[in-house]
């Protein structure tokens, strides 16, 4: 008769780190690399207060929307000028530098991503070594998951997409009227064509947003009731499987937007038109 050993007490100690054998170190450092030289250059940016505006074919850059200084109105590049401020303005002339022209919009921004589920991930392997990969011993000796301050502020995900729902309305209305001409009619040009480009990847990411998803589709006992809901959730549950590449995607494309408006704006180069 065989005799069966008792459970072990406690589990396996392993002196490795990891028995990983790929570069498992690309990643983390990668990210740690663009997320941090995206959040200087957007920081920069942000408080730079000039290069921000086109008044010639109304190319307003992303970072600067809506725009709510005092100096948006009445902005003169190249001998034409405009307003930027299409929402009213005020934070007074001498805040600049200090305060973000788009100091309502921002910084929900930046919560929406920060609280992203693909964020969160990016950020707390490079950033936090939390861990920094699959399989990989993390160096905290605690675990607390998301349940204490300030990491339960992630559960406010939801409602900051509702507010990068309406700020892309307001990055919507910008690129319509990026469609303006040399005579003040309509018109395009390569920035027309950046401006939109953005909007749409801005548009596919917040809509591929798993708080959309539950919003679109959840909270029903079953979707035969409800047909135009479940195509909806049908397609937002699509596009969900690239919300990770959007939300990559978007922060090069934000940039692209800026620095376009920035080098036109700041006599660079011209705009290329392609229409009026």
């Amino acid at each position: 008769m065989s005799t069966m050993e008792a459970p072990a007490k406690s589990r396996a100690q392993i002196k490795e780190r990891t028995l990983r054998r790929d570069n498992w170190r690309l990643y983390p450092i990668t990210t740690f690399v663009i997320f941090t030289a995206w959040v200087v250059y957007a920081t920069v940016r942000a408080f730079w207060g000039a290069a921000f505006y086109v008044p010639e074919y109304h190319y307003l850059t992303p970072f600067y929307s809506p725009c709510l200084n005092d100096i948006c109105n009445n902005v003169t590049v190249n001998g034409h000028t405009g307003d930027a401020a299409e929402f009213g303005t005020f934070l007074p002339a001498g805040t600049r530098g200090f305060i973000p022209f788009a100091i309502i919009t921002l910084p929900f921004l930046l919560l929406f991503r920060l609280t992203c589920y693909y964020y969160r991930k990016a950020y707390y392997r490079s950033f936090w070594a939390s861990p920094q990969a699959c399989a990989v011993r993390e160096p905290h000796g605690t675990y607390t998951g998301e349940r204490r301050f300030p990491l339960i502020g992630q559960n406010l995900h939801r409602y900051f997409w509702m507010a990068a729902f309406l700020i892309s309305v307001i990055n919507t209305w910008d690129a319509i009227r990026a469609f303006h001409g040399k005579d003040g009619g309509f018109g395009i040009g390569l920035g027309t064509i950046i401006l939109v480009a953005n909007v749409v990847l801005l548009w596919l990411y917040t809509l591929s947003c798993h708080s959309c998803r539950h919003i679109v589709g959840g909270r029903l006992k079953n979707f035969s009731k409800h047909p135009f809901r479940y195509r909806m959730w049908g397609w937002v549950s699509k596009i969900n499987q690239n919300h990770g590449t959007y939300a990559l995607i978007t922060l090069g494309s934000l940039v692209v937007a800026d620095a376009y408006v920035a080098f036109v704006a700041g006599g660079v180069f011209s705009d290329p038109r392609i229409f009026n």
